[in-house]
């Protein structure tokens, strides 16, 4: 059993971290990945209001026993909650993980995690963000290479640089990703000085992941070609799915469009009814350059299980060479 400072720190079995996701990391996903010895974590963007996300955390602490954390996001939103008013939440229902994503945290937020003896996680792009939340008080840091589904930064750094470089600048544990979807990519990222690994698209192609079947079975058939760069001129790059949508939303950047024409094409609603109606050209789809190596459906324990199985052989064979 390969054991880190993650593992230890967070109480969970594998240093496997499932990726928080809008509409995605709902509290039966987040149960589904805990249970079978990751770190879920809850999306509190999901929710509109303080009460719905308190129930949302009621949920998950009804479905499972094991560790879990949850995000605050710090990105721009449409229709931003107020993060003060929702880390109070956390802090009333005693959750004891907490990530922040995008911008530096607000003092203030940090502050207050540290005051209800949370563990803080910040996930972020890049060396100085790094070092930027490790002099404000964060416990664990979280970066993704170049490779990875959804918000890229403007770095454009591979997972096999930014990794070893993230882990020499900072004196905090390192959770690392950007197209990890098997055993041997996880061993490969903790190879490279990490303690964990964060997945994301691979665990939308399991048996619990809250999305259509025939979208599922489109990732599985995709291979690493099947990805592109979006919203760059409006500062905002992400990888997702190549399809329909992704290729207007390129078409229109490449006209100079106006941004809003852009946003029209991306937004979230338009994403869900991929997920729960299987429009595959409906919106767009973070997905990272590991759906290559994506070829079955399994449970998320089944994927798990095979995942450290995998990296443990790789281990054995060194050490037995």
């Amino acid at each position: 059993m390969i054991k880190t400072k993650i593992t230890e720190m967070l109480g969970v079995k594998y240093p496997i971290v499932g990726g928080c996701m809008m509409w995605i990391t709902t509290p039966e996903f987040v149960a589904a990945i805990s249970n079978a010895g990751g770190l879920g974590i809850l999306a509190s963007a999901i929710y509109k209001t303080k009460d719905e996300f308190a129930e949302a955390i009621d949920r998950v602490e009804e479905l499972t026993d094991k560790p879990y954390a949850v995000n605050i996001n710090l990105f721009p939103a449409l229709a931003p909650v107020d993060n003060k008013e929702y880390v109070e939440v956390l802090v009333d229902k005693g959750v004891k993980i907490v990530e922040t994503s995008g911008h530096s945290a607000p003092a203030d937020l940090c502050g207050r995690f540290k005051e209800a003896g949370m563990i803080w996680i910040h996930k972020c792009v890049g060396v100085r963000y790094a070092l930027k939340v490790q002099e404000m008080g964060a416990d664990i840091v979280t970066v993704v290479g170049y490779e990875n589904g959804g918000a890229t930064g403007r770095l454009d750094i591979g997972t096999l640089v930014l990794v070893p470089r993230v882990v020499e600048a900072v004196d905090l544990p390192v959770i690392g990703g950007g197209g990890i979807s098997d055993g041997h990519g996880m061993l490969a990222v903790l190879a490279l000085g990490a303690e964990g690994v964060i997945i994301g698209t691979r665990i939308l192609a399991t048996q619990e992941a809250p999305i259509h079947e025939d979208l599922k079975q489109a990732l599985v058939n995709a291979s690493e070609l099947d990805t592109m760069l979006i919203m760059r001129s409006v500062h905002a790059t992400h990888r997702v799915w190549t399809n329909a949508a992704a290729q207007k939303c390129a078409e229109l950047e490449a006209q100079s469009a106006d941004p809003a024409e852009i946003f029209n094409v991306v937004a979230g609603k338009n994403t869900k009814k991929m997920y729960d109606e299987g429009d595959l050209d409906a919106g767009v789809l973070s997905c990272g350059q590991g759906v290559g190596l994506m070829h079955d459906i399994p449970t998320m324990e089944q994927l798990f299980d095979r995942m450290m199985g995998e990296a443990e052989g790789v281990v054995n064979r060194f050490a037995t060479a």
